[in-house]
């Protein structure tokens, strides 16, 4: 099957935390853009020639609702050339050009076990599409827990409406790590410690779903697997970009 490229307008661009943007994006050319809780999309942004220089994936950030609307967030990257076209030219009307839905990081059709998911900035994103569209099609599921890790209060994203999913969703718990305010009252540190104590009892009726930068998903797979010896199988995760 051909690739289909759309082009998107930028309805929305507004800071959520420090160096945090979400963007809103319509595609004219649908009615309803579909595709599953947890997959990304690939834009081709103006700032090279080479196809490695060019595209950059993102996690759509919102749930699937029969719309034409993409929320994205994304973080600012210090060097990112990406980033800088995104932060710095983009604006309500700019058009942004991308492929997708791509991506196996979904839920399944039937959930059978507890799911653990484990986070580190945006890469919060696609757990936020996930819980939003279980809450909204009431489709049957376990317990939830949603692990999220940054650095200080001010960088945690959605947090507000993560509480009151919390508050709103039966079975649903979630915890934060901050790794750089001391005077934070929940867990300091890093997203590790939360799972590694919670879980450290072996079960088989749990799947753990990781997305953030590589060395926390490699820290993470490394000690489910290895130190409390879950099975391979139980474990999915995705790099974000």
């Amino acid at each position: 099957m051909p690739t289909t490229w759309y082009e998107g307008l930028v309805k929305q661009t507004d800071p959520i935390a420090p160096q945090v943007n979400r963007f809103l994006l319509e595609i004219p050319e649908v009615e309803s853009f579909d595709f599953k809780a947890g997959q990304f999309v690939t834009m081709d942004l103006p700032i090279g020639d080479k196809r490695l220089q060019r595209w950059r994936s993102y996690s759509i950030a919102n749930a699937p609702d029969g719309s034409n609307i993409l929320e994205l967030c994304i973080v600012r990257s210090e060097n990112g050339s990406a980033t800088k076209y995104l932060f710095d030219e983009v604006q309500p009307g700019s058009a942004l050009r991308f492929k997708g839905p791509d991506g196996g990081f979904v839920l399944p059709e039937k959930i059978e076990k507890d799911l653990v998911f484990i986070c580190t900035g945006t890469g919060v994103a696609p757990f936020r599409s996930m819980l939003h569209d279980l809450k909204n099609s009431g489709k049957p599921h376990r317990n939830i827990h949603l692990i999220f890790g940054t650095r200080d209060e001010s960088s945690i994203l959605y947090r507000a409406e993560f509480e009151d999913i919390a508050r709103t969703m039966p079975g649903f718990r979630y915890d934060i790590a901050l790794s750089r305010q001391p005077d934070w009252p929940g867990y300091k540190g890093y997203v590790h410690q939360i799972y590694m104590e919670h879980y450290k009892t072996v079960r088989p009726d749990v799947d753990f779903y990781i997305c953030g930068w590589s060395n926390m998903i490699d820290e993470a797979v490394a000690n489910l697997l290895l130190k409390l010896g879950y099975d391979r199988s139980q474990i999915h995760y995705e790099l974000y970009g």
